[in-house]
């Protein structure tokens, strides 16, 4: 019986999650199978509960990542502190199934941001507020900011990111996508978690796209016109196949031996074959 994964979501077929995970498994030497399903938003249950017992695990994207939330036995710390799950553990337990939740995506994202010069950041902006969002704001309190603005078309929607902030030590303010270009916006680095295709009615100011970083989230369609916008400027821009890149390869090691601090074997070259798969 060959173990089986797969990205879950809606829309999925852009994935590229499939590619970094085959390419991992091939490295390890594990005949494993990982494919990308189409899993719309409401049906997540149904699909959970008709999983075979050659399910191993699966990665979620959006709308899932709280869907899931409902559906799991336990938490690791990051999960719970989110309230976000986009890796989950199917395991057994006195001949019963159980899932273990994981979020990848926050120590993903501070590597990720490492990559791309950036260890630590005192002002940061995050657009969205959304599970991602909230991954991004925990990532944000681990490169030691002290101030985070949330900006969203609805303040309404950042309540839960404010309590967060709280939790995490962090002064959380909240703006409109209207008041973006303000003159004497600071910010040191800029985390866009807004959907692929996104497309805003302003502009940061042109100060702000020359100096901080921009990480988008978003990898299809690349650019994005934010991303765009950030080049014109001057400006620095990293897509998101860096966080798609190091939370697999965390998952990876979920799926390999139930840990996400316990290294894989020959690691370096399996995140070698990942980051060539992309």
């Amino acid at each position: 019986m060959i173990p089986r994964l797969a990205v879950l979501g809606s829309p999925v077929g852009h994935s590229r999650s499939p590619a970094l995970h085959r390419a991992a498994y091939r490295e390890l030497g594990l005949d494993w199978r990982y494919d990308a399903i189409e899993v719309p938003e409401g049906t997540l249950a149904g699909f959970v509960g008709a999983l075979a017992p050659e399910w191993r695990g699966l990665s979620l994207t959006m709308p899932l990542k709280r869907e899931i939330l409902p559906l799991i036995d336990d938490l690791d710390r990051i999960a719970q502190l989110t309230n976000a799950v986009n890796t989950v553990l199917v395991g057994t337990h006195h001949a019963q199934r159980t899932l273990s939740g994981f979020n990848t995506d926050v120590p993903g994202l501070v590597r990720a941001l490492g990559e791309s010069g950036v260890t630590h950041a005192t002002h940061v902006t995050i657009l969205g507020a959304g599970a991602t969002g909230a991954s991004a704001l925990a990532a944000a309190a681990e490169l030691g900011a002290e101030t985070v603005d949330v900006v969203v078309r609805t303040p309404a929607k950042a309540t839960t990111l404010v309590e967060l902030g709280h939790q995490l030590g962090l002064l959380v303010t909240v703006s409109t996508l209207r008041s973006i270009d303000a003159p004497g916006r600071v910010s040191d680095l800029v985390i866009s978690t807004l959907p692929g295709g996104t497309v805003l009615d302003v502009q940061f100011p042109s100060t702000l796209r020359a100096s901080a970083l921009l990480f988008d989230v978003a990898y299809s369609p690349w650019p994005s016109a934010l991303a765009e916008s950030w080049s014109h400027a001057g400006g620095r821009v990293a897509s998101g196949l860096g966080l798609l890149l190091h939370q697999a390869l965390i998952q990876v090691r979920i799926f390999v031996a139930g840990d996400p601090f316990a290294p894989l074997p020959r690691e370096v070259a399996v995140l070698a074959a990942m980051r060539a798969a992309l």
